[in-house]
């Protein structure tokens, strides 16, 4: 195992612009840049703090001991329910297809609605942000589990990030292996929590909360450090998190939810005091706090999806939820 500290008088050059670095999550001082290595275990020592954060197999383990016993609860009923749901695989070819096409044809619905999310990410959004001297934007992607749209954002040429609590194998960062092959490199994959990112400020163009911004506790707490890692006048992006008109559903989703969940597999899945959804109001609320303004876009996820509020409402049930795409530029 190879251990590693860095100073903190450091200079960059232009040349070194490209390099990841890292902060300490705890006192937040620079650690070093992320070493180019995703097979040899690695130790990165804070010259402040000494605090030890560890690459094993590749991914970097940057959770604060005391927050990885927090999120270990959540991170064991996460990883039996997503099991259940029949997540993963040990053919290489599903990962490799994802989002376009669910080979094990078990959650084809989602993927579906996963992949028109990202078309129009890919076709609408991203065009529009690459820098004026062409240069391959720098994107983090929150909530990337198995790593699908860091390894289609790499083919695209991007530089991305991938950052999950999960590191297994079948559904977590562990998973983006079967990616290896068909990248010259494989992207930096990083266990982190949204509200204590391990990167430097300014670090990144675009970050992306891939399905994931709804996991958050406390929304303001985790836009600031998305703030934090954004460049300025880069974007920061979130998909296919849930919205309704009023707090009133959403609450009430959350309540059936958890019953489902229980009826389903013994317990609720309420091991963070996730926020779960969005409302213009909460959306209002970021804008005001950090000076941003969203815009909003709205992917076709097909006719049945469009109907769907007018059929709830028919049968005299809550609204369903939706999902749009919002994106804001951070100004620093």
């Amino acid at each position: 195992m190879m251990v590693t500290t860095h100073p903190r008088s450091i200079s960059f050059s232009a040349d070194e612009d490209s390099e990841l670095r890292l902060q300490c999550p705890r006192c937040t001082g620079w650690i070093g840049g992320l070493p180019h290595t995703s097979v040899t275990d690695t130790i990165l020592v804070c010259p402040d703090c000494c605090l030890k954060l560890s690459s094993e197999q590749g991914i970097w383990r940057t959770l604060l001991p005391e927050r990885a016993s927090y999120f270990s609860p959540f991170i064991k009923d996460y990883e039996f329910i997503r099991s259940a749901e029949g997540r993963g695989s040990i053919n290489a070819d599903f990962y490799l297809a994802l989002p376009y096409r669910d080979l094990s044809g078990k959650n084809s619905q989602q993927w579906t609605m996963r992949a028109r999310t990202f078309r129009y990410i890919e076709q609408h959004i991203l065009p529009g942000l690459r820098p004026t001297n062409k240069r391959q934007l720098r994107i983090l992607d929150l909530g990337a589990g198995n790593g699908w749209m860091s390894y289609r954002l790499a083919l695209a040429g991007h530089a991305s990030v991938a950052v999950d609590l999960l590191t297994n194998d079948s559904d977590g960062l562990g998973a983006a292996i079967h990616y290896r092959k068909q990248l010259a490199a494989l992207f930096p994959r990083v266990q982190a929590e949204l509200d204590v990112l391990p990167f430097t400020d300014d670090s990144f163009d675009i970050v992306i909360y891939n399905a994931s911004f709804h996991y958050s506790e406390d929304y303001e707490k985790t836009i600031a450090e998305a703030v934090r890692c954004t460049r300025g006048g880069g974007t920061i992006l979130i998909a296919d998190t849930p919205w309704y008109s009023n707090e009133a559903s959403g609450r009430e989703m959350i309540v059936e939810r958890r019953q489902a969940f229980t009826q389903r597999f013994g317990f609720p899945s309420d091991g963070l005091r996730s926020l779960e959804f969005l409302t213009d109001q909460r959306l209002r609320s970021i804008e005001a706090c950090f000076s941003l303004r969203w815009q909003t876009y709205s992917p076709a996820y097909g006719m049945r999806w469009l109907m769907r509020p007018l059929l709830a409402k028919m049968r005299g049930r809550r609204e369903p939820s939706q999902f749009r795409i919002y994106t804001a530029r951070v100004k620093k």
